[in-house]
């Protein structure tokens, strides 16, 4: 990698110190004896190269020097400025000199561009370390993705699960409630019959002589809490014979065996069906 930047600028530089040296010698050879213009050009190269060493040294040690940076740079204007004034005294070749006359200070430019190369540069095991460390970041960046997505297509399947259950449990409340309303229709429509009452008293007469039955459907709406049967207190024949009449002729007229069942637990007593109804049977 330091080759590509260092091998134009040097090339560039030693070009440009060629045509400098013989535009020197073919420009003042005229006017001076050859030797004296050779040295005249060795003199401009030499300057310059010495320069250029100098700023490469002080770049190899993390330095830098500004006094330095501007001889150089003169140097390499006294170079272009030499190929442009030689290529406006030329004869019919001023075309191709102009062309060439940039090369000093390209070369100057080149080494700039080496010199921030090297001051940027980085060494193979940093490289590899960013390296690591950017694929690293895009692995974790591509699980992320992955993990989102596929996050986002469980929850979408999840609440699709959700809707489609939340719809069937819908349906058939819906298919309960219209059974419901039609068994309470139709209990209703029993219940306010006119001939409903007499058909039971008919079948309740025989078993219970001398007492009027009263017959109520189940009311839709809440219930009251039994009391619970451990906390009830048991009861023998006599006393629970007593106790149902009590409760029975509490009230004129005489209660229900319904009703008379309700005050009777309400009261926390404990008794069952049958052992309640064969006492009703005998007080009655």
């Amino acid at each position: 990698m330091r080759a590509r930047t260092v091998l134009p600028a040097v090339a560039m530089t030693a070009v440009s110190m060629v045509l400098t040296l013989a535009v020197v010698v073919m420009w003042l050879g005229a006017a001076m004896p050859w030797p004296v213009a050779l040295v005249v050009g060795l003199g401009i190269d030499g300057g310059w190269l010495a320069t250029l060493a100098y700023e490469r040294r002080l770049a190899a040690q993390g330095d830098h020097n500004q006094a330095v940076t501007a001889v150089g740079w003169s140097f390499g204007l006294i170079a272009a400025g030499v190929l442009v004034a030689h290529a406006l005294t030329a004869d019919g070749s001023a075309g191709a000199w102009l062309a060439v006359a940039w090369l000093p200070i390209a070369a100057k430019a080149l080494w700039l561009v080496h010199g921030l190369w090297e001051r940027t540069a980085l060494t193979p095991a940093a490289l590899d370390a960013i390296h690591g460390i950017q694929q690293e970041a895009r692995d974790e960046a591509a699980v992320a993705r992955a993990r989102l997505r596929a996050e986002a297509a469980t929850e979408e399947t999840r609440l699709t699960a959700v809707t489609d259950a939340g719809a069937r449990v819908a349906r058939v409340q819906a298919k309960t409630a219209n059974t419901l309303a039609g068994a309470w229709s139709t209990l209703e429509t029993a219940r306010k019959g006119e001939g409903t009452g007499r058909a039971l008293t008919c079948v309740t007469g025989p078993v219970t002589p001398g007492v009027t039955t009263r017959w109520d459907l189940p009311v839709w709406g809440p219930s009251d809490p039994v009391p619970a049967l451990e906390s009830a207190i048991a009861l023998t024949d006599t006393a629970l014979d007593a106790l149902i009449d009590e409760i029975r002729h509490s009230e004129d007229p005489a209660l229900s065996y319904r009703e008379m069942a309700t005050r009777f637990r309400a009261a926390g007593r404990s008794a069952s069906e049958v052992r309640l109804r064969a006492a009703w049977k005998r007080v009655v």
